[in-house]
C-alpha cells in the first residue's frame, strides 16, 4: 500500500491499524471540541508531518493519519474526511472549507479482484496557498498546483497547474489569477 501498489484491505495488519487509527481521530474529535490545544497536538502525532500552526474542526475523519502530510498554517473547517490510503501532502497557507473530503484510493474495475477486497493507491497532493471552498470532492491521482482556489462544491478529477481558480463538475478552469 505504502507503495502505490495494489494490496488487500482486509489485511490483518492494515485492519488493526485503521482499528487504532480510528480510536485515536475519535479522541482527537473529542478534545477539538474541549480544548484545542491537545486536539492539535493529538493530530501532529497522528500525521506523519506537519507544519507549524495546524487547526482543524471536528468531527474530522481519515483511515490512517500516517500517510497525511500538512505545512505551515493549515486549517481545515468542519466534517472534512480524508480517505489516505495513498499519500495525501498538503503544501503550506492553505485553507479547506467545511465537509471536504479527499479520496486517495481506488478500487478495481474487475468486480472479481473488487470482491477480494484488493484496492490500490493514488496520491494527492495539493501544493501552497490553496483554498478550498466546502464540499469540495477531489478524487484519487489529483495533484493541485499553487495559488489555486477550488470553488465550493466542485468534483476535483483531473490535476490542474498554478494560478487558477476551478470549479463545477467535473472541475475545470474557471479564470487564471
Amino acid at each position: 500500500m505504502l507503495n502505490n501498489e495494489r494490496y488487500l484491505n482486509n489485511d490483518p495488519e492494515l485492519v488493526q491499524d485503521r482499528i487504532n487509527n480510528r480510536k485515536r481521530v475519535n479522541e482527537f474529535n473529542d478534545q477539538a471540541k474541549s480544548n484545542p490545544q491537545s486536539a492539535s497536538a493529538l493530530i501532529k502525532e497522528i500525521f506523519s508531518n506537519t507544519g507549524t500552526n495546524i487547526e482543524i474542526q471536528p468531527d474530522f475523519k481519515c483511515d490512517y493519519g500516517y500517510t497525511i502530510s500538512v505545512g505551515d498554517n493549515f486549517f481545515a473547517n468542519y466534517d472534512c474526511v480524508f480517505i489516505d490510503v495513498g499519500k495525501i501532502t498538503i503544501g503550506n497557507n492553505c485553507l479547506i472549507g467545511p465537509g471536504v473530503h479527499i479520496y486517495s484510493v481506488n478500487h478495481p474495475l474487475d468486480p472479481t479482484l473488487r470482491n477480494d477486497n484488493y484496492e490500490f493507491p493514488k496520491p494527492v497532493r495539493i501544493g501552497d496557498n490553496v483554498w478550498i471552498g466546502g464540499r469540495v470532492t477531489i478524487v484519487p491521482g489529483v495533484t493541485i498546483g499553487n495559488n489555486v482556489t477550488i470553488a465550493s462544491g466542485a468534483v476535483v478529477t483531473k490535476s490542474f497547474g498554478d494560478n487558477v481558480v476551478i470549479g463545477g463538475n467535473p472541475a475545470r478552469i474557471i479564470k487564471r489569477i
